[in-house]
């Protein structure tokens, strides 16, 4: 038998992850240019939420999957399947290909970070982990920093199809790396794929997802979501190989874990997607400083995220999670109060700075404590199940905030949506009329603003979860994994 060569399999596990980093920053960077060239602010939501959509949904059964065949053919599709999204994306003519194309690149995407975390814990000690976390953080570090500016150089000097483009050379180099370094011997068991569970938890999530972007029109996908997610419930109490298995909620960690990720990765990505529009609608920023207010928050978690494995031995769970949180709420707090048409810069990267910080100590050990909760044999589904509410957490309030952003937008007859579009240009809607630019931007800051409290909000209940854990004794239980690595989930 073959034997796996560590060190490259961790280059290969960490270019991966460095493609979701690029994910997250080059594309927040580029997306105002985007609508402004594609037309369709209205779809603004949908450019992400689609992406987290189709990802959040694949999680929990690409780990399931991982836990039955082996972790390296789950990675490689997924993978692959996230190249040829990308390609497609870069392709696109207008916004309803890109939707779908980043549905695509999605599907692919829900392999990648739970399959590449859990292959982490498979092959080194615990001992050795917290020395490995450091490369992934640093991983998560480099985009953060080199990110915004790549997206921004991009759209200035090519073309916005180019940042998706990128992907396709670090994904290739992963995929190489996989195939000839990564050797695992999978024990095959006699289970089936519950794939009557997956429909319904597919077709809830949607259903919701659709509920939250109609905010106040049409509200009906929120009880049908609703009840296809209890039919979901019911269905994995009975198959005898769940997608998602319920008796893990019956532990305390994870149950907490589970509303607190959901909860923190709503305002996460809210974030993420709503400050770069501001700066660039309302402030009238480039895309590189649009982009730029984020770099604090991603560069802030990862380093955060590395003390933290280091302290959970000599704190424990608790103080990490609620004192990483109440930063959050700080951060959070200062972003919907003092983000003004007038305000200066330093604002939104303070907020985003303490906001990063505090997710980088309550995040580590909100996943730690998860993956120390459960045995090697639920690792993969424990990890991916965690994953999946941080990502569905995060899909359905940016589609809220979207659905927000519309309404306010649609209620003001003054405000032209394609006017609005102009706006998110790089020219900032110069050739509109003084007293048009002055009600878009007014407009936009004002649904913005909202969305920014949406966000605080969501911060506040993530940190009352916190409260919750349980208060295990210092070191008990406590184990450093890097399958809990320093990454905004």
């Amino acid at each position: 038998m073959r034997t796996t060569h560590r060190p490259l399999t961790t280059v290969a596990l960490a270019l991966s992850l460095f493609m979701a980093a690029l994910e997250m920053t080059v594309v927040s960077t580029a997306m105002p240019t985007v609508v402004s060239e594609l037309g369709g602010l209205e779809s603004y939501a949908w450019i992400f939420t689609a992406y987290m959509l189709s990802s959040t949904i694949t999680v929990p059964i690409y780990g399931k999957l991982a836990d039955l065949y082996g972790r390296k053919p789950v990675l490689l599709f997924g993978i692959g399947l996230f190249l040829v999204g990308s390609v497609l994306s870069g392709l696109s003519t207008s916004m309803n290909m890109l939707i779908a194309f980043r549905t695509l690149q999605g599907l692919g995407a829900g392999a990648m970070q739970p399959v590449a975390l859990t292959i982490v814990g498979d092959i080194y000690t615990l001992e050795q982990r917290a020395k490995v976390q450091g490369v992934f953080s640093a991983v998560w570090g480099i985009a953060g920093l080199v990110g915004p500016l790549t997206g921004g150089l991009i759209v200035k000097y090519l073309s916005w199809h180019w940042i998706f483009f990128i992907n396709v050379p670090v994904g290739l180099g992963a995929m190489g790396l996989l195939v000839a370094v990564f050797h695992e011997q999978v024990q095959h068991k006699p289970q089936k794929l519950d794939f009557a569970g997956a429909a319904l938890l597919s077709a809830g999530v949607v259903a919701l997802l659709f509920g939250v972007q109609g905010v106040g029109r049409n509200l009906l996908g929120l009880p049908l979501g609703a009840v296809l997610l209890a039919a979901f419930v019911l269905v994995e109490r009975k198959v005898a190989d769940p997608v998602i298995p319920m008796s893990l909620f019956k532990i305390p960690e994870i149950a907490i874990s589970s509303a607190a990720g959901a909860l923190f990765s709503a305002a996460m990505f809210g974030a993420t997607t709503y400050v770069p529009l501001y700066v660039q609608g309302v402030l009238g920023g480039s895309p590189t400083l649009a982009g730029g207010m984020i770099t604090p928050m991603i560069v802030g978690w990862p380093v955060a995220s590395l003390f933290a494995g280091r302290m959970l031995l000599k704190t424990g769970y608790r103080p990490l999670i609620v004192g990483g949180f109440g930063l959050t709420v700080i951060g959070t707090g200062l972003m919907a109060l003092l983000l003004k048409p007038e305000s200066s810069l330093l604002i939104p990267e303070l907020a985003m700075a303490l906001f990063g910080i505090g997710l980088g100590f309550s995040s580590t050990a909100l996943l730690i404590a998860v993956q120390t909760s459960v045995g090697w044999e639920l690792r993969g589904v424990a990890t991916a199940s965690n994953m999946f509410f941080r990502t569905i957490g995060g899909a359905l309030g940016v589609g809220l905030m979207g659905g927000v952003l519309v309404s306010q937008l649609l209620q003001d007859p003054r405000v032209p949506i394609a006017a609005a579009n102009e706006l998110l240009g790089p020219e900032h809607g110069r050739g509109l009329p003084p007293d048009l630019l002055r009600t878009l931007s007014g407009a936009l800051g004002h649904g913005l603003t909202i969305n920014f409290w949406i966000i605080c909000a969501a911060s506040v209940a993530a940190f009352t979860a916190g409260l919750f854990f349980p208060k295990i004794k210092r070191g008990e239980g406590v184990t450093i994994s890097t399958t809990d690595v320093a990454a905004p989930h």
